[in-house]
């Protein structure tokens, strides 16, 4: 198994498709970095929170998460995180999403990921080997994308505003509160929001509230206390809008990608 191998001790070879894996600590992080080829990483335990310059994402265990070559990223853990990465050489990567994107893993997908840690890095492409690595390439073109982003505006003032929310994110936040910040009336500042972010104020305050709560509920937070912390009136509001948006409640759906 190639574990915890550096990608740029590797980036001389030729191969299409690396497949790596790194055991990380609870509460590790790394600092701002990029690689020359794209990243889908996944971890079969514990949760990354990835930020940019345009967002920031949320990644649970057995969802994966696209990185574009070349994107600046930093990464933070939440709990014992142990990974399983495959870089994809950036003149394959124009078939997958142009900006991050956190995606679902099915069973089947999970199983080949596994199976690549096993490969060596030098593979031929005409073996078995490398008939693995090629479907996983064709599989990856597929992925279905998860609602755990949260785009970040470019313009200056805008992107403050929103960092200061994610300090202390509350549902409860209005249109008219952020455009007497800024200075603006409501419907400049719904235009510009729109423009900046590809999201209505509305939609992107609620990402941003389950952005917010997911490493929580991960790390063992109640329900009850995240709800009423995030500004619902009640635990069983915000389970409405988590199945709404992920398709399951809060416990089911740790259960079913812990």
């Amino acid at each position: 198994m190639v574990r915890n191998v550096r990608i740029n001790e590797v980036e001389g070879c030729p191969s299409p498709l690396i497949a790596l894996g790194h055991d990380y600590e609870d509460g590790g992080w790394l600092a701002a970095h990029s690689h020359r080829r794209g990243q889908l990483i996944s971890g079969a335990t514990g949760t990354l929170v990835l930020s940019t310059a345009q967002g920031r994402w949320v990644m649970p265990p057995h969802c994966g998460l696209w990185i574009p070559p070349g994107v600046l990223h930093e990464v933070r853990m939440i709990g014992a995180v142990t990974t399983q990465s495959l870089y994809l050489d950036p003149a394959l990567a124009d078939a997958m999403p142009a900006r991050c994107e956190v995606v679902e893993l099915s069973p089947f997908v999970r199983g080949l990921i596994a199976r690549a840690l096993d490969i060596p890095v030098d593979y031929a492409p005409d073996s078995h080997d490398g008939a693995v690595m090629a479907l996983l390439q064709h599989e990856m073109r597929r992925l279905p994308a998860q609602p755990l982003s949260l785009p970040f505006p470019a313009h200056a003032a805008l992107a403050a505003r929103c960092r200061r929310f994610l300090q202390e994110p509350t549902i409860r936040a209005t249109i008219e509160d952020w455009s007497a910040d800024l200075g603006m009336s409501r419907r400049t500042f719904t235009r510009l929001f729109r423009r900046e972010t590809g999201l209505s104020f509305v939609a992107w305050r609620q990402q941003a509230c389950l952005v917010s709560a997911l490493p929580r509920l991960v790390a063992g937070t109640p329900v009850t206390t995240v709800a009423l912390d995030l500004g619902y009136d009640n635990p069983a509001a915000f389970t409405t809008m988590f199945k709404r948006t992920l398709g399951a409640a809060p416990r089911a759906y740790l259960a079913g990608n812990g």
